[in-house]
C-alpha cells in the first residue's frame, strides 16, 4: 500500500482519540482554557452526561475575531514561549479545540475587553465555518453538541449518563480546589446544580474552598503540610489517620497548579500512612507541589494527566517526610466523624433505622401512636411512685443494680491539670477492655488493647531503626541472578541494606551474593526478597521493602505483647496508659488502622439529653 498524506480531518480525529477520551476530557480542556484566559467566573452546563451538550462560559480575556480561525487550527497557541521546558499555563499544545471540533458540533463565541462586538465561529465534524458577528458579553462561550457523532465507534465505549456526569463533576471539583479565587458553577438537565463561590488564595481561603468541595468535616480533621527541599515546595492539608476513606478518590494532587493523577505521588502518600492506616483504607489529601517548570515534564501524556519529575526520589521523600512530620507533630486527635457516629448510636430511637424523622423529631417511631392506646399505667416500669418516697428508694436499692459498673478509678483524687490533658483522667474500666476517661469538656473511651499495641509497636520500631540490626550469617551464600542494571542498583544501596542486616555484594555482571539476612526475619525467601528490593529501587530508588517487612514483624510482636482484652487494670495503670498515648505519635490508631479512642464532647452529651 503506497504511503500517503492523511487529511487534516483524519489527523484531527486521531488527535481527538488521544486528547478527548470522554465528555469529562472536553470539560477539562475548556475549563483550562478559561483559567489560562484569567477568568474569575466559569459556568459549565451539560446535558446527557455531556454527550448531548457541554457549554462553558467564562469572563476571561476573550479571543479576537482575527484569531478565531487560528484557535480551531492545530498547534496554534498563545500560551507557549520558545522554551518547551518553560510551561507555566495549563494548556499549551493547541490541540484541544480542533480535536473537539473534529468529533462534534462546536461553536465558539468570544469578545475581548477592547472589542465593541463579539465574533463567532463553528466547526462541524472538522469543517470550519466563516467568522461571523455575534452578540455576547466579554469573555468566551464554547458550546459542544453531539460529542463523537462524527466517530460513532467511540460512543460504544461511553458509560451511562450518570457515570459521565459524575466524571465531569470530579473534573470541575479538582479544578476548583486549585483556583479558589474563581467562582465555578456546574448545572444542567442531568444533574443538580453545583455552585462554588469564590474565596481567596490564603490558607483560610483554600480551606473554605476545600470544605465546599469535600464537605465541612475535612477541615476539622486535617493537618497542614508545609515543607521545602532543594527548590521543591510542598503545601496543603492531609487527614488525621482516624479520618479515612474506602478508596483514594478524595486524594487531590497538584503540580504547579495542574491537577494530576500520578502513581509516584499516590505511592508516596500511601507510604507516609503505611504505619497508621489499614491496607483497605485511604487518607484524604490535598497537596500542592511547586517547583521550577524545568524540573518537571508535563508533556508525557496526551491528556496531561501524568507528569515526570527530574528527581522523583526527592519529591517522594519530601512528601513522605512532610506528612509523617505533620502526623507526629499533631499530637493525639480523634476524628470528629467518630464522635458523630457515637452520638447517633446513643440518640433515642437510633436503632429503629428510619431514614428520617416523620414529624421533625429524631427517633420518632410511627408505631408509637398505635401502641399508646394499649398502654397499661399500672404495670409500666415508669409509673408514678406509690407509697412514701423512702419506701420507693429502699425498694430500688433492694432490687440491686441492673448494670454492673466498675468504679475502681472513682476513689482517686484528680488534679485540675490532669483533666486539662488531651485524654484527661481515667474514671473507670468497663467490660475489662474499655477505659472511660474525663476531660474538662469531653468523655473519652479508650480501647486498652489497641492503644497499648500501638505503644509497644512504636517502641519496637524505634529500637529496630535506631541502630544496625543483628544479622545471621548464611552457611552458603545465596546467589541471586538478576538483570545487570538491577544488580548495579542493589550494589549501590549495599550500605543501607547492611544497616538492616542484609549483606549483599556483586557476584559477576548479572548476579548478587547474599551472605547475611536480618535475624528478625528467621527463615525467609532470600531470592524473592532481593528481587522485590530490586523492583522497588527501580521504581522509587528506595529500599523500604525490607524496612516494611521488619515493621510487620514488629507489629505482630506488639500485638501479642500488648495488654490483652479482659485484663483488669488499676487506676494508676489506666492513667499511665493515657499519658503514654499522649506522648506517642500516631497513637490515635492501632497498627491495623483501627481507632484507639473516641471522644464525645460535653456539648454533644448535653444535646443527647435535651440540655441544648
Amino acid at each position: 500500500m503506497p504511503i500517503r498524506q492523511l487529511s487534516e480531518t483524519m489527523i484531527n480525529q486521531i488527535a481527538a482519540g488521544e486528547v478527548i477520551e470522554r465528555p469529562a476530557s472536553v470539560v477539562k480542556e475548556l475549563v483550562e482554557n478559561a483559567l489560562d484566559a484569567g477568568a474569575s467566573r466559569i459556568e459549565v452546563a451539560t446535558a446527557g452526561g455531556g454527550l448531548s451538550l457541554i457549554r462553558v462560559v467564562d469572563d476571561g480575556a476573550g479571543i479576537g475575531a482575527a484569531e478565531l480561525a487560528l484557535a480551531v487550527s492545530r498547534h496554534c497557541t498563545s500560551k507557549l514561549s520558545e522554551d518547551i521546558h518553560d510551561i507555566r499555563s495549563l494548556g499549551f499544545r493547541g490541540e484541544a479545540l480542533p480535536s473537539i471540533g473534529s468529533v462534534s458540533r462546536l461553536v465558539i463565541r468570544s469578545r475581548t475587553r477592547e472589542a465593541d462586538a463579539a465574533a463567532e465561529i463553528s466547526v462541524e465534524g472538522g469543517r470550519v465555518s466563516t467568522i461571523r458577528p455575534a452578540a455576547a458579553n466579554g469573555g468566551t462561550s464554547v458550546e459542544v453538541r453531539d460529542l463523537f457523532y462524527a466517530t460513532p465507534a467511540r460512543l460504544k465505549f461511553m458509560k451511562g449518563e450518570r457515570a459521565e456526569s459524575s466524571a465531569i463533576t470530579d473534573v470541575v471539583k479538582r479544578m476548583a480546589i486549585a483556583f479558589p479565587a474563581v467562582r465555578f458553577t456546574l448545572s444542567g438537565t442531568d444533574r443538580s446544580t453545583l455552585d462554588l463561590p469564590a474565596t481567596d488564595t490564603t490558607e483560610a481561603g483554600y480551606l473554605r474552598r476545600i470544605a465546599q468541595v469535600m464537605g465541612t468535616d475535612f477541615p476539622d480533621n486535617a493537618l497542614a503540610v508545609d515543607a521545602v527541599r532543594e527548590g521543591v515546595a510542598l503545601s496543603g492539608h492531609v487527614s488525621i489517620p482516624s479520618y479515612s476513606r474506602a478508596n483514594a478518590l478524595q486524594q487531590y494532587a497538584y503540580v504547579n497548579g495542574r491537577p494530576v493523577r500520578d502513581k509516584l505521588l499516590a505511592g508516596a502518600i500511601r507510604g507516609a500512612y503505611a504505619d497508621v492506616l489499614a491496607r483497605d483504607r485511604h487518607p484524604v489529601t490535598v497537596l500542592f507541589i511547586a517547583l521550577d517548570p524545568a524540573l518537571v515534564d508535563v508533556n508525557v501524556h496526551p491528556a496531561k494527566a501524568d507528569v515526570r519529575f527530574r528527581d522523583p526520589g526527592l519529591v517522594r521523600g519530601l512528601i513522605i517526610g512532610a506528612i509523617r512530620q505533620a502526623l507526629a507533630g499533631a499530637g493525639i486527635r480523634p476524628a470528629t466523624s467518630a464522635a458523630a457516629s457515637l452520638a447517633t448510636a446513643f440518640r433515642p430511637g437510633g436503632s429503629y433505622g428510619h431514614a428520617g424523622p416523620a414529624n421533625g423529631h429524631r427517633g420518632y417511631d410511627p408505631a408509637f401512636r398505635a401502641s399508646a392506646a394499649s398502654f397499661d399505667r399500672g404495670h409500666s416500669p415508669f409509673r408514678p411512685l406509690e407509697g412514701s418516697f423512702e419506701e420507693a428508694v429502699q425498694a430500688t436499692f433492694d432490687a440491686g443494680p441492673s448494670v454492673s459498673v466498675d468504679a475502681r478509678a472513682s476513689a482517686e483524687t484528680f488534679e485540675d491539670n490532669t483533666l486539662g490533658l488531651a485524654l484527661g483522667a481515667a474514671r473507670a474500666q468497663v467490660h475489662e477492655n474499655y477505659i472511660v476517661a474525663q476531660t474538662r469538656d469531653s468523655l473519652i473511651i479508650v480501647d486498652q488493647h489497641a492503644a497499648h499495641e500501638r505503644l509497644v509497636y512504636e517502641a519496637l520500631k524505634q529500637a529496630i531503626h535506631a541502630r544496625p540490626l543483628p544479622a545471621q550469617m548464611l552457611l552458603m551464600p545465596e546467589i541471586v541472578d538478576l538483570p545487570e542494571e538491577d544488580a548495579e542498583r542493589l550494589a549501590s544501596h549495599a550500605d543501607t541494606l547492611a544497616r538492616f542486616g542484609l549483606g549483599i555484594e556483586r557476584f559477576g555482571p548479572g548476579a548478587v551474593a547474599v551472605r547475611e539476612t536480618p535475624s528478625m526475619l528467621g527463615q525467609t525467601d532470600v531470592v524473592q526478597l532481593v528481587r522485590d528490593l530490586a523492583d522497588e529501587i527501580a521504581d522509587n530508588d528506595t529500599v523500604e521493602t525490607l524496612g516494611a517487612r521488619l515493621d510487620r514483624i514488629a507489629s505482630t510482636m506488639a500485638c501479642h505483647g500488648s495488654v490483652r482484652s479482659g485484663r483488669l487494670m488499676k487506676p494508676d495503670e489506666m492513667n499511665a496508659l493515657l499519658r503514654q498515648m499522649e506522648a506517642t505519635p500516631g497513637s490515635g490508631t492501632c497498627n491495623h488502622g483501627r481507632p484507639t479512642y473516641i471522644e464525645l464532647k460535653l456539648a454533644d452529651i448535653e444535646r443527647l439529653f435535651g440540655r441544648r
